[in-house]
């Protein structure tokens, strides 16, 4: 896997991934098959490890039922 930089928008992506898939009560392997994403690409993403395509941004979204921009947010009190 190619190593880069995690910057600040992928570790706000990471945690709001976690969240709003937390809130739905799916699993990393449920939402996987919902997106047709492999469920160890989503346990990267949620490490923040994952740079991904803003096609699999959109897919992720779909599949959680938000819009895309839900997920890269910075929500208040959030650094």
């Amino acid at each position: 896997m190619k190593r880069t930089h995690p910057g600040a928008l992928r570790e706000i992506l990471a945690t709001n991934l976690r969240r709003i898939r937390a809130e739905k009560e799916l699993s990393q392997e449920t939402l996987a098959d919902l997106c047709k994403i492999d469920r160890t690409y989503i346990s990267g993403i949620e490490r923040g490890l994952r740079n991904l395509s803003i096609d699999n941004l959109e897919r992720l979204a779909t599949a959680l039922r938000v819009e895309p921009w839900q997920l890269i947010r910075r929500r208040d009190g959030d650094r």
